[in-house]
């Protein structure tokens, strides 16, 4: 049996991933709930690392940089109002960096986020944040629809374990690379981390 392929390799596509000079970052839910919130997640610090250093690097190559926070209920996850819901810090805005606020797990839906993907100019995403098989997915999933290009940088992303449908608990490592896996048939270009992206 041959090794299987996605879709995008049967159809001959680039699956390299995007240059910073043709692209926008898109950093999602990088929020202190998943630090040491509620939702704390295996892996988050390594992540948030990686998360920084794209960032240090789009802001050297003046690429556009936009950070996306899930909204929450007053004194609830992701209370954008307490420390909670706030960025964590190695992900934090500056200056005049564009921060979009949602309320469900794709980001376009409800927001402006299309229209301040538009203004850059760029059709191409590099993808970071948080969960992967959750806030990640929905939005790159959404992304394509709306005929923008996605890389996902593997190792700027983490989710938590969940239970499994068919009994025990599917843990986190083997989510992450399962909804990696699955954007990668299709909707993504998956990047193993930071030191993957080229300048251009």
């Amino acid at each position: 049996m041959s090794d299987p392929k996605t879709l995008l390799q049967m159809a001959g596509a680039d699956v390299t991933p995007a240059g910073l000079d043709q692209a926008a970052l898109l950093v999602i839910d990088a929020q202190n709930e998943y630090v040491d919130g509620a939702l704390v997640l295996p892996g988050v610090r390594p992540a948030l690392d990686q998360i920084a250093t794209l960032l240090a690097r789009a802001r050297a190559a003046g690429v556009p940089v936009l950070h996306v926070a899930h909204k929450g209920r007053p004194g609830g996850a992701f209370d954008r109002d307490a420390a909670r819901g706030q960025i964590a810090d190695p992900a934090a805005p500056v200056g005049d960096e564009s921060v979009v606020e949602k309320s469900l797990p794709n980001a376009f839906a409800g927001t402006d986020l299309e229209a301040r993907l538009r203004d850059t100019g760029r059709d191409n995403l590099i993808v970071a944040g948080f969960m992967t098989h959750m806030c990640v997915s929905s939005t790159v999933r959404a992304a394509l629809d709306l005929g923008f290009g996605s890389t996902v940088v593997a190792a700027a992303t983490a989710t938590r374990p969940l239970p499994n449908p068919g009994g025990g608990v599917i843990d986190a490592d083997a989510l992450h690379w399962a909804s990696l896996a699955a954007l990668g048939y299709r909707f993504a270009v998956i990047a193993p981390d930071a030191a993957a992206i080229p300048d251009g």
